[in-house]
């Protein structure tokens, strides 16, 4: 089931999907991303999963970029660590995205639907705050390379923003306290994408004007996030799990879908 039609009605729901993921983003945090996909599928109504994948990337991508400024104002942006995640997992999300080019669209759905299903558990897990260890430790760039690697692997295969991988990759790989992993993460987020995308409209599976609708309204929503958790800051545990039932609800609406194609 799809809802939106013509170029009108597909360009509002962009807009109108693109502030509702970049809203939950801010509210919730690592995660949100992941809902880019089936909205540009079933709601915006691109049918093609290949040209969800390849427009949900590059709306992701500059989505990260655009909420990376305030991080790298604050001073949240570790630009050694940032580099080498990104060159490493660059590598993998180019490696991903040609592998997910060549599977069959209805089964990279499924897949899609199963990892929904993973981020949502581990999205009810509770974040451990990490010891900034940066004056005790060199930065260990190698184990940086290859967390960077897998991370942009999986990003590039599915077309996802990743930091709910790369987060985690940051704090534990690299020994980054948890607010310079998260503003370091969106310049690896925004590089994983960025190269998902390119892959893809290579091929010519990338619909530009969507993606440039859905970041429209991701401006908007992203501000209205931002501005939402530090009001929301205590409720965060109920938000999250809010937002992992909704992920749940949207896996299962998927593999429905996915059921009933066959």
């Amino acid at each position: 089931m799809v809802f939106a039609a013509d170029a009108t009605t597909q360009g509002v729901a962009a807009a109108l999907c693109g502030g509702f993921v970049s809203f939950s983003l801010g509210l919730v945090g690592g995660g949100g991303s992941i809902l880019a996909v089936p909205l540009i599928l079933y709601v915006v109504g691109l049918r093609n999963p290949h040209i969800a994948i390849g427009t949900a990337a590059l709306a992701v991508a500059a989505s990260a970029y655009i909420n990376m400024i305030p991080h790298a104002r604050a001073g949240h942006v570790r630009w050694g660590p940032a580099f080498a995640f990104a060159a490493s997992g660059v590598l993998g999300a180019a490696l991903g995205s040609t592998v997910g080019k060549l599977v069959d669209g209805q089964k990279l759905v499924t897949y899609f639907a199963f990892l929904m299903c993973v981020v949502a558990f581990l999205m009810l897990r509770p974040k451990q705050q990490a010891a900034s260890t940066i004056a005790a430790y060199p930065t260990p760039y190698p184990r940086l390379c290859g967390t960077g690697l897998g991370a942009g692997s999986l990003s590039g295969f599915f077309g996802i923003g990743g930091g709910f991988l790369v987060v985690p990759g940051l704090m534990f790989a690299g020994r980054l306290p948890i607010m310079d992993a998260i503003g370091t993460s969106l310049f690896a987020v925004g590089s994983f994408g960025l190269t998902t995308a390119v892959n893809y409209s290579i091929s010519g599976q990338v619909d530009w004007l969507i993606a440039a609708e859905f970041v429209g309204g991701g401006v908007v929503g992203g501000w209205l996030g931002t501005r939402a958790a530090s009001r929301l800051a205590r409720k965060r545990g109920a938000l999250n799990l809010v937002f992992s039932a909704m992920i749940l609800s949207v896996a299962a609406y998927m593999l429905y879908n996915s059921w009933q194609a066959r």
